[in-house]
Formats: structure tokens, sequence, C-alpha cells
């Protein structure tokens, strides 16, 4: 099963993630986003995040 991965060294932290797929992303303390549950928004919004990227920092990991 795919699961998201946020690459924390290409963050900028602009939280577009989190305001899509809010049940699966979220900041930690240094203002970078991560991934607080990898099943918490379905496959389709969790895309919508990952193209909604401008740094294309998240992607898909087997």
């Amino acid at each position: 099963m795919a699961v998201p991965v946020v690459d924390a060294d290409t963050c900028t932290g602009c939280e577009l993630c989190t305001q899509i797929a809010e049940n699966t992303f979220a900041m930690n303390d240094d203002g970078v986003a991560v991934v607080q549950d990898p099943a918490g928004d379905d496959q389709d919004t969790i895309q919508e995040a990952i193209d909604s990227c401008p740094v294309s920092a998240i992607s898909w990991s087997e």
C-alpha cells in the first residue's frame, strides 16, 4: 500500500497540504509538513495535496 511522504528538506511550510488533506498532514514545530496519519484522507484528497505542493515535497512511497 502506498503512503504519502514529505521531504522535509524540500518543504517550504506553505501549509497547502494541511488545508487540503487536514487529516493526513500537519505542521511540526519547525514549520515543516509531516504525515500525521497516512490514511487520514482518501487517496484522491491526498493526491490533490501532492499535486498542489508548489515545491513537489510530497510523494507516494511503497
